[in-house]
């Protein structure tokens, strides 16, 4: 093992999504030794969007990715509030008190989920060629004194001083660490699909994130791509599909009917899906620790958080960013290394998913059955002092300057 006093250590990563990635250029790019193991034989993200906040976009950027978040992401303007049946619109950040990208100091990104991981897999690469490993399942580990060792499913294994487990929902580290996660279905559904923007109508084509809510489902639709996609994700209430999967498919006339009565636009983007999913929304309850000697986890294997502040990818990235910062810290600690960093991040993600948890019923209310009721409730849920409350503390978090 290459834990050696005052040495670096070699840290090893199950997992190669987006927190994994994040935490290996990290690392890297503090001169420590780091393999990330995954379990598909191929490098690629699914093809759904994701919305990088301020807190996200200084993660990026810090980690050498500006000039590649700025080519293939859609840089927001503002995030609106529309409502599901009129389409009467509130602004949330283009204020002229506080555009969005004054406001936090960093601009908030509409990416390709597949753009960002490769341009993170493109940097591991370039920094060390053969960082990533294919085709290792991961089935269990070993620690004691001396390292930790990975196993996998073809019955190889890999050896280092740390082991993050970012293996995602069904973690395998996570189940040896602290047993499986039990997951609750929330009785929400969650359609996603994207459609090619030169099919959508010129009004439709605006560089702006927005969250149509009504009284039993809401859709959010951003830009991405450098504006050729529009990515459309639907969630409804109902209780008859508890599958989990991002890959199962639906029918447009399955979609279309659990949004009836919705406006023109979002009919419009509905029906011009290119493919659409379907899967079950789970709630799994945050991790009280993290970290047993020189295994941690990070991500979904810790925090799977529901969608509704955007912040799954942002926390994984900042989770495997405040990682590197803690072993480069404490190099010749792992296991104090590993500490700081939970006591880190822990408070923060718990937050953060029990709060993504609570806004279920902000986006979906009876009080938007008729437009009346809606603008009250709109106004005073959506109100500047509100939004300030809910948001501030997420985007203005820096995880380069976070107390360790």
């Amino acid at each position: 093992m290459p834990d050696k006093a005052g040495g670096n250590p070699h840290v090893i990563i199950a997992g190669a999504g987006l927190g994994g990635l994040a935490a290996a250029l990290a690392l890297l790019k503090r001169g420590l030794d780091v393999d990330v193991y995954e379990q598909a034989d191929e490098l690629k993200e699914v093809g759904a969007g994701v919305q990088i906040s301020a807190n996200g976009t200084r993660v990026l950027f810090e980690l050498g990715l500006k000039e590649s978040v700025e080519h293939w992401g859609v840089r927001a303007v503002d995030k609106e509030i529309r409502l599901w049946n009129t389409g009467q619109t509130w602004s949330l950040f283009n204020r002229a008190s506080a555009p969005i990208g004054e406001r936090y100091g960093v601009p908030m990104f509409l990416l390709h989920r597949g753009d960002l991981h490769t341009a993170l897999a493109n940097a591991v690469r370039a920094a060390k060629p053969d960082a990533i490993h294919l085709n290792r399942r991961c089935v269990g580990f070993e620690q004691d004194g001396a390292g930790v060792e990975l196993k996998f499913e073809d019955g190889s294994s890999a050896k280092g001083d740390v082991l993050a487990g970012a293996d995602g929902l069904h973690s395998q580290v996570r189940r040896q660490l602290f047993g499986a996660a039990v997951p609750r279905f929330t009785g929400q559904v969650a359609w996603r699909g994207m459609v090619p923007m030169d099919s959508l109508p010129d009004y439709q084509r605006r560089m702006v994130a927005t969250n149509w809510i009504g009284p039993k489902a809401h859709v959010t639709c951003y830009p991405v791509r450098r504006g050729e996609l529009f990515n459309v994700v639907g969630q409804v209430d109902r209780n008859d599909w508890q599958t989990e999967s991002w890959i199962e498919e639906g029918t447009h006339a399955e979609c279309l009917a659990d949004f009836p009565g919705w406006h023109p636009e979002v009919q419009t983007m509905l029906e011009n899906t290119t493919t659409l999913y379907r899967w079950g929304l789970f709630l799994r309850e945050p991790l009280e620790h993290w970290t047993k000697g020189r295994v941690t986890l990070l991500g979904d294997a810790c925090h799977a958080m529901l969608p509704y502040l955007g912040q799954g990818a942002n926390s994984a990235m900042e989770d495997g960013f405040v990682l590197a910062r803690c072993i480069a810290q404490w190099p010749g600690d792992p296991v104090i290394a590993l500490e700081r960093y939970e006591v880190a991040r822990l408070e923060r993600t718990t937050s953060l998913v029990n709060r993504s948890a609570e806004m279920a019923g902000t986006f979906h209310n009876e009080a938007m059955a008729t437009a009346e009721s809606a603008e009250k409730y709109i106004n005073t849920e959506w109100h500047p002092s509100k939004i300030g409350a809910r948001y501030d503390w997420i985007y203005k978090y820096d995880a380069a300057g976070a107390a360790l």
